[in-house]
């Protein structure tokens, strides 16, 4: 059996998020380890664990987590932002459950990593 992630527990309720949004599809929080001055992750319902595992049927639930991170993003006025999916743990992941992150308030360096 494989362990519940911090973000399933989120989208559970058992523990608090500050919140930005929430539909039948997905929810969108502040992330607790900031990196940029703003800096919120849109995590699917659905308990997909990277991009890897996704499957044709997922493609408009990944298109719905696309646009509303940039609703979010044009609702708090945000011009310019950084998008990023860590895919596999030698990429940075460190929660197994897809998640986009959403970074601005800071110029972005290139290459990110």
């Amino acid at each position: 059996m494989t362990e519940t992630t911090i973000f399933q527990k989120i989208i559970n309720e058992e523990i608090p998020c500050d919140k930005l949004y929430e539909d039948e599809f997905c929810i969108a929080f502040n992330d607790i380890q900031a990196q940029a001055p703003v800096h919120f992750l849109v995590i699917p319902k659905k308990p997909i664990i990277s991009l890897l595992e996704c499957i044709e049927q997922d493609a408009n639930l990944l298109g719905h987590l696309l646009f509303v991170g940039s609703k979010i993003a044009k609702s708090k006025n945000l011009t310019n932002w950084r998008t990023v999916i860590n895919t596999g743990a030698e990429s940075g992941q460190t929660v197994f459950h897809l998640h986009i992150h959403f970074l601005s308030g800071r110029k972005m360096n290139w290459p990110p990593g």
